[in-house]
């Protein structure tokens, strides 16, 4: 399923017109991006939680010269599925 997927359930659930229901997948995604740009999280009973977390800075090594190479901090997004998720999936 990807984006667009979604938006037809939406749309097939809430009915109304197609470009209201790619509004709302959207501003669902854009508002979760948001939060865990600005540090926060995002947690939906239920389904899960999304959160934003620091990647220290570390020393690797290139797999094809065996060079060290210095990757640098960073911040990525995590996702923890929910007790509703897990059990869904079952």
């Amino acid at each position: 399923m990807n984006k667009g997927d979604l938006a037809d359930a939406v749309f097939s659930k809430i009915g109304g017109t197609k470009k209201a229901a790619e509004d709302a997948v959207d501003t669902v995604f854009d508002t979760i991006a948001g939060s865990l740009k600005t540090g926060g999280e995002v947690s939906v009973a239920g389904f899960g939680t999304f959160l934003a977390k620091k990647r220290a800075a570390r020393e690797a090594r290139n797999p094809r010269t065996g060079e060290k190479v210095h990757v640098p901090a960073t911040t990525v997004p995590k996702f923890r599925a929910g007790k509703g998720l897990k059990d869904a999936v079952k």
